[in-house]
């Protein structure tokens, strides 16, 4: 079943259908680009597990026995097109894809701040290839639907549910500036990693409250300058190396946007300073990472001589 029939009646259905079916159009182009996804994503589809595990670190799809050596070597050899891999850790039939992130130091940091999700609808903005997604199905959502314009990071997931066959989650190509076309439709929305990316942060986070049902709780992580003044860093270009960075705020900072975006019960639930421990290069990530960020003199620092962020965690209602 398509996810936008189990959306609730408040949403713009026929203009979701319309852009939907708009970019599958787009994706479906048989030219390179795409392609170079496409092709491993489905040949993955015949391998469907036989078990899968989301309540470990380790997202756990299928076991090393289900396949054959050469069946393996097949798999891996699918699953390092989608290199360079920023999200996880992932297990594909004993194959151990060891992400950038540590992506599970982060869900046991909010794991515990989470509200009830049994039976929820969830959003997940900017999902990438859906570890968190994965992480959510013990808690027994009814429908997990992951925000990713990114053609690889879409595929990547279709490769991985097609293998894990998790009915209740979703991915459509669509992005934060899309949840106009969801008001009232969300219970829980993920928004990590996302909104120093954008150039206007409280008109985002205008469009999350909108989407949130009455009651419902925005999970944010972020970078974050480290202190309590109530600032944010506009960098000249980029800030960490990292280009289409805009605002980079304090947790205090960040606190009043939400406010001024209309959340009330505000938690700051966790503050930490980032480290090449959380985020470094493997095997599956071969370019640079956070240790070529910083000043090799001074790990206080960004390599553009900025305050080095921490991570902050948040948890708003919208009442």
């Amino acid at each position: 079943m398509n996810y936008i029939d189990l959306l609730p009646a408040s949403a713009n259905h026929d203009e979701i259908i319309q852009i939907h079916q708009k970019l599958q159009t787009w994706v479906n182009q048989n030219k390179k680009g795409f392609l170079r996804y496409r092709e491993p994503s489905e040949g993955l589809q015949q391998f469907p597990a036989k078990s899968v595990d989301c309540g470990s670190d380790w997202v756990k799809i299928g076991i090393s026995e289900e396949l054959t050596v050469t069946e393996q070597n097949k798999v891996e050899s699918h699953l390092r097109t989608f290199m360079p891999w920023r999200k996880g850790p992932f297990s594909v039939f004993g194959i151990e894809v060891d992400s950038e992130w540590q992506s599970q130091r982060k869900w046991q940091r909010l794991v515990d701040y989470l509200p009830d999700m049994r039976g929820k609808i969830i959003a997940d903005i900017g999902c990438s290839n859906g570890y968190y997604m994965f992480r959510m199905v013990p808690l027994k959502p009814e429908l997990v639907i992951g925000f990713e314009p990114s053609i690889q990071h879409y595929y990547c997931f279709k490769a991985l549910n097609n293998m894990a066959g998790i009915s209740n989650l979703h991915i459509d190509l669509l992005g934060v500036e899309h949840l106009s076309l969801f008001p009232e439709c969300f219970d829980v929305l993920f928004l990590m990693g996302i909104i120093y990316h954008r150039s206007s942060p409280v008109e985002c986070l205008r469009d999350i409250f909108t989407s949130l049902r009455p009651g419902g709780t925005l999970i944010l992580e972020s970078q974050a300058l480290p202190g309590e003044s109530e600032i944010a860093l506009f960098p000249e270009k980029t800030y960490a190396k990292v280009p289409g960075t805009y605002f980079v705020p304090t947790g205090n900072c960040l606190k009043n946007w939400l406010a001024r975006a209309g959340f009330t019960e505000i938690d700051l639930f966790c503050q930490h300073p980032m480290s090449s421990q959380e985020q470094r290069r493997t095997d599956w990530m071969r370019f640079e990472s956070y240790a070529d960020f910083t000043d090799p003199t001074d790990s206080c620092k960004t390599i553009e001589g900025y305050p080095a962020p921490d991570r902050v965690f948040i948890r708003a209602l919208k009442k």
